[in-house]
């Protein structure tokens, strides 16, 4: 079984979201994906984060329609910063049998080598970098040729790239643009409905 791990604050999560895990699994023909909301980000300030249950929820609005794909709450149901060699370790474990894939945007293969036991986690998983990004192909290709040296897998597919970030969303949300457009219509309403990035 070919499994990938999708794991991000989701805060919120988006279209652009679920357009990488269809890129994702087409590129690296998986049987399945598994989506995994963090707790506490290593690379981000979580002061201001969105409730867990809250990003757990979106999530299971966004990719509940997804084939092969299932929401987990392992992650936060942990203690401590998310690092995602801790994730691997226990679904390396947890599934003995699979080939594990983990899930990343260009912007995250490029820090990768700063990556909390990054070596081990070479190791645990091959990395699958979805590009939404024009003209950084070549930049991706040189990064994952260094990773490979390092003993590591790298697939890098390309995905259209879109057009705002959470923060940018949490922004628009904020101030009561509209994101009809950006966000499914179940997660919004999810949003208005608990009074969310208000």
């Amino acid at each position: 079984m070919r499994t990938g791990i999708y794991g991000g604050t989701f805060d919120p999560v988006h279209l652009g979201h679920i357009t990488m895990l269809e890129k994702a699994m087409a590129a690296a023909k998986l049987d399945r994906a598994i989506v995994m909301p963090d707790r506490i980000p290593p690379h981000k300030a979580s002061d201001r984060l969105v409730r867990g249950e809250h990003r757990l929820k979106m999530c299971e609005l966004a990719f509940g329609e997804m084939e092969n794909v299932t929401v987990s709450d392992w992650e936060l149901s942990q203690q401590g910063k998310s690092y995602s060699v801790l994730t691997m370790r226990h679904l390396k474990e947890e599934l003995s049998g699979d080939k594990l894939f983990f899930i990343m945007g260009s912007d995250m293969l490029m820090s990768f080598h700063k990556w909390y036991c990054f070596e081990e986690l070479l190791g645990l998983c091959t990395l699958v970098c979805v590009s939404r990004q024009q003209g950084d192909l070549a930049q991706l290709e040189d990064k994952a040729a260094e990773l490979e040296k390092a003993g590591g897998e790298v697939i890098i597919a390309r995905a259209k790239a879109f057009e705002v970030s959470s923060s940018q969303l949490r922004e628009m949300l904020m101030k009561g643009e509209d994101c009809s457009h950006l966000i499914s219509e179940r997660v919004l309403d999810y949003i208005r409905t608990n009074g969310l990035y208000r």
